[in-house]
This record gives structure tokens, sequence and C-alpha cells, in this order.
């Protein structure tokens, strides 16, 4: 099932966004332009779907909803949310409406909920159960398994999303952590953990594979492994060429940043065939191994049709010829809340595009801050 569209209405950045989606999407745009924002969308439906989740708490999360709301929105009260779906040649719809507290309540209240599959309406809310009853509008039934029996799909690839931003540090020293910078452990504080769990036949084919990527991208690099010390804790293990055969072995901790961020972006992409998000995948890696990323993730693709979503600013990544103008977010601040548009809904960069320019040509100066130059010049 692929995320066709997605529909913003007062999320965080954006007063209203409403982009088509493709296979690959490569989110584009100067620093604080709403990014990492626009990820969260998608990792808000997923919270609200999870076991453990609902909307309770992914609004709590968050900060509540004054924190989520734009601060630009106007009349419109209620932070929106909508996503279309493609299975084959089924279609669904799912969109959600929240407010902060009502008169009389303590928590956030739904102000629609709705579903539908190839245009016929399955659930439209508030119904006169809601009405009846206030306290129901707490609660989505996306979230809840005794009512959403009829889109169940749609939850359940909601709660498959994946989401990875590893930062070096929490996976060299989780226990100096008392939690995960993200409550998803997007972060990679139980990354080992997470691939120790993982029977052993699959958990090999994957560091096989990784292994031989990661010859060609390390320095003198040979094997990988996963062991586990006397406590039973379970370390990756990296052979590497050496004229001293003992010294040629470095567990994680020894590993570069370069090195941990690239193993778990390889990771994630063999693991499953869930909508993955990418942030900034291109940190700490050597340029000829970002260049490659886009043809990377379109291989994998062809096996699996996994739905991958990017945000960058690297040239590198962009340089990629294959990347086409409908797979380009380009997202523009103003005064009123940052624009979302596709790179191939603009005729001049349509054009820029088909007469040979990379998209990093093309997008990356549309999109870097005006006043970039000035930098300098108040430092002197």
């Amino acid at each position: 099932m692929l995320i066709s569209r997605v529909a913003l209405t007062n999320w965080r950045n954006f007063v209203s966004v409403d982009v088509e989606l493709s296979e690959r999407a490569f989110l584009v745009g100067p620093n604080a332009s709403g990014k990492s924002n626009l990820l969260d969308a998608f990792r808000f439906l997923r919270d609200i779907s999870r076991s453990g989740g609902g909307l309770q708490k992914a609004i709590l999360d968050r900060g509540g909803v004054s924190k989520i709301r734009c601060l630009a929105a106007r009349r419109n009260p209620a932070v929106e949310i909508a996503a279309d779906l493609r299975d084959g040649g089924t279609t669904w719809s799912y969109s959600l409406g929240f407010v902060q507290q009502v008169r009389g309540h303590r928590q956030p209240q739904i102000t629609s909920e709705r579903v539908t599959k190839n245009g016929k309406v399955i659930l439209d809310r508030p119904n006169a159960a809601d009405r009846q009853d206030a306290e129901r509008l707490t609660q989505t039934h996306i979230e809840q398994i005794n009512a959403n029996g009829e889109f169940r799909e749609i939850a359940r690839l909601f709660e498959s999303i994946r989401y990875l931003h590893l930062v070096p540090q929490l996976v060299r020293r989780p226990q100096d952590y008392q939690r995960s910078v993200s409550p998803d452990d997007s972060a990679g504080r139980n990354f080992l953990e997470a691939l120790a769990k993982t029977t052993e036949k699959v958990r090999r084919s994957k560091l096989k594979r990784i292994e031989e990527a990661l010859r060609h991208a390390v320095p003198q690099f040979r094997g990988l492994d996963m062991v586990r010390d006397e406590t039973g804790t379970p370390h990756l293990e990296a052979t590497y060429q050496h004229w001293r055969p003992r010294a040629g072995r470095q567990r994680e901790d020894q590993f570069s940043d370069g090195t941990l961020r690239l193993i778990g972006l390889l990771w994630s992409l063999l693991d499953g065939d869930a909508p993955l998000l990418l942030e900034e995948p291109e940190l700490s890696l050597n340029a000829e191994i970002v260049k490659r990323i886009p043809g990377m993730i379109h291989r994998l693709q062809r096996g699996n049709g996994r739905q991958v979503v990017i945000s960058t600013h690297s040239w590198d990544l962009l340089s990629d010829r294959g990347i086409g103008g409908e797979e380009i977010l380009m997202l523009h601040p103003e005064g009123e809340g940052t624009k979302v548009y596709l790179a191939s809904a603009r005729p001049e960069l349509r054009n820029l595009l088909k007469a040979g320019m990379t998209p990093a040509e093309v997008v990356l100066p549309r999109t870097a801050p005006p006043q970039a130059q000035q930098l300098s010049l108040n430092l002197a």
C-alpha cells in the first residue's frame, strides 16, 4: 500500500499543504522550513494507530495541541491531517481533525474523522453516538480494534511506518542515556537490541549484504558480525585487514560516526517493506556514498515496492539524474507559513530538468536562504 497524497491544515509550519507522493519523495528546503515537521505528520499517523499509542498520547508527546497548531493559523482552530492510500486497484482516504480542549473537557477533542474506500464513505464522525457522549471524541476509531474492522488495513499501514535519524553516540553508549531521544527509538538507543532480536537466519542474511556494501565504502573493512559479551549484551564486531589479526577487530564503540550511520541506513532499508522516513541520511557520510543513496533505494524498491520519504540538504544526494521532479517536494517559508509544492508542478523547473540539469542544480539554489551570503560578513 502506498501513501499517494498528504494534506495538512494548521500543522506546525504549514497553514495548508496538499501534495501528491511517489514511491520516493525528497523533501528539500532551508533550515527551519518544516522538513522534520512534515515527516512528523506521517509519524503522528503512526502514533495514533500503534498499540500503546492513540490520539491523546500522540498529542501529549508533542507538547499538546498548542505546540502542533500553526502559529499562522487564523479563524480555523482545528488541526487537520489527511492521507490518500493506494493498494492495487483499491483507493483509501483517511482524515482527522482535532482541537484544543473545549469547554467542559480536559482533553483535546476530535472535530472530524472520516474514512472512504473507493469513494464510498465507511466512517464519518462525529456521529449520533458521539453527539450523545462527547467523551467518545477523545479517541479515534482508527486506534480502537473494536471500531476499525472495516478499515484495519489503513491502521496497520500507519502503524508500520518507520523513521530513522540515528545518533551514533546512543548506539555506542546506550547505558549513558535513560531513554532514547525519540519515543520510537529512531535515534538508535536500542538499535543493537533490535538487531539481536531478529531471527539468526534473517540477521545473518542482512548483515551479509551490509558487509558486502561496507567493503566498498569503508577502507580495509573485511567482515561484520553480531556477538554478545560476557553479560549477554549484543555488539556489532567488524574485522579489518591488518598485519596483526587480533588488532583488526573493532566493536561499535570504535566505529566512526559515518560507519554507524551507514550500517543503520542499510539495515533500515533492508528491514521490511513498510514506509520508511529518513532524516538527512547524508550526515557523516562521504560524498561518493551519498551520491549512491537514491539509486540504492530505487533498486531495493524494485524488489519490494517500499515507499521512502527523505529530507535532505545534500547537493551530492540530489545530483542523481534519476530523481524526477514529481519526486521532489520543495518547501518555501513565507510570512503565513511554509508552502510545499512539487518541482514538476513549476514549468520553469520542469523544463530545466528536461534540459538535462541535475535536481541539485535546479532545486537547491531556489531553497537557499536569501541572506546566507551575509553570514560571513556579520562575523567579520
